[in-house]
């Protein structure tokens, strides 16, 4: 029998699975750029013609951008069966499907992203339907974006063969220019500020933060402490009467690089992060960086970052020793611009374009 070339062979089918939102965070991130490279991706490592395509699904009255509606609600408590039937309804029949949330229905063949397990340790972070659970063990493949998140998907479903793969840092935080003069002024930011950039959720440890400003503001006067991110009751409670304390709300994307290299420090205190983007992003804009040592942050760190508990006490410490320039941190620009280099988008899309030619043979 002859070999069949390229031009009859069956195309490979992969749709990339979301759910629109208006607030896009560090996962958002993660599937535009995994999205706008699977294509390129797997026809570079394949011989197969493969196409791609993108369901962007939305609330049956939602208004925003989608090419589907599901009844996203119903899907939160529906059954085992309900949320399989749901999935034959959305997904193309003979389609590898890559489930990059949790909420969306299952798919008979599918890849599932796991960023970590916040759902099931904190509840103001959601409440997964019980069938999520067996939804992960059932999954043709399961990629985890840390060991540790990977660690914690084991201990929630017992599964042990997961594919770990990093996000990448978009090349635009590498070596950014500074905000200028006039859009410091446009956002209220003094000449000198660490930053915090992220949720308000209980992991996100505010509190810890918000003690350790009381502890070290005073010994650097010309220091304030700038905080991006969605509006949050928590945030403005607990920020409200600090000195210096500069609420900037959410920052567009195109300022966000500049505003990294603006800082003289960005901290991350978190009690959990499934990979730590931010930690990343910072160092690949050559800024030093004080990361709780909790979680995947270490992991994202490595020895590039000043690491500390996430009490009050020592996230001050750390602030106050990369403020005073000391010895052991004065090469952190260096060693953290270094350690960023590793986390491109390039080499985690090939990575997971090996996961989803595994998925489909």
């Amino acid at each position: 029998m002859m070999t069949q070339t390229i031009s009859q062979q069956r195309t490979m089918q992969l749709e990339i699975a979301t759910i629109a939102t208006s607030v896009p965070m560090g996962a958002q991130v993660y599937q535009e750029a995994v999205t706008s490279r699977a294509a390129e991706a797997l026809g570079s490592m394949s011989d197969v013609p493969w196409d791609v395509t993108r369901i962007i699904a939305r609330s049956l009255r939602s208004e925003l951008d989608g090419n589907r509606r599901i009844p996203v609600g119903a899907l939160s408590h529906i059954g085992p069966t309900g949320r399989r039937v749901a999935g034959r309804l959305l997904y193309s029949r003979d389609a590898l499907v890559h489930r990059m949330d949790l909420t969306l229905p299952p798919a008979p063949n599918e890849v599932l992203t796991i960023h970590d397990t916040v759902a099931w340790m904190y509840p103001d972070e959601g409440n997964p339907n019980p069938a999520v659970v067996d939804e992960i063990r059932r999954a043709t493949a399961v990629v985890c974006v840390s060991r540790n998140t990977a660690e914690d998907v084991f201990a929630l479903t017992g599964r042990s063969d997961l594919r770990v793969v990093s996000p990448g840092v978009d090349e635009r935080f590498f070596s950014p220019r500074p905000l200028s003069a006039a859009e410091r002024s446009q956002l209220g930011l003094p000449q000198r500020f660490i930053l915090h950039a992220g949720g308000a959720s209980a992991r996100k440890n505010l509190e810890g933060l918000a003690e350790a400003w009381r502890l070290v503001n005073r010994e650097f006067p010309d220091v304030s402490l700038a905080m991006s991110g969605p509006q949050h009751a928590r945030r403005d409670e607990l920020f409200g009467d600090l000195p210096r304390v500069v609420r900037l709300g959410r920052i567009g994307s195109e300022l966000v690089p500049g505003l990294l290299a603006s800082a003289e420090a960005v901290v991350v205190p978190s009690h959990y992060e499934g990979f730590g983007l931010p930690v990343i992003e910072a160092m690949a804009a050559g800024v030093p960086v004080i990361a709780a040592r909790t979680s995947s942050l270490p992991e994202a760190a490595g020895d590039a970052a000043v690491l500390v508990e996430t009490d009050g006490r020592s996230i001050a410490e750390g602030i106050d020793c990369v403020l005073r320039g000391d010895s052991e941190v004065s090469d952190l620009r260096e060693k953290g611009f270094r350690r960023a280099l590793h986390f491109t988008w390039g080499e985690s899309v090939r990575n997971l374009a090996k996961v989803w030619s595994d998925a489909a043979s």
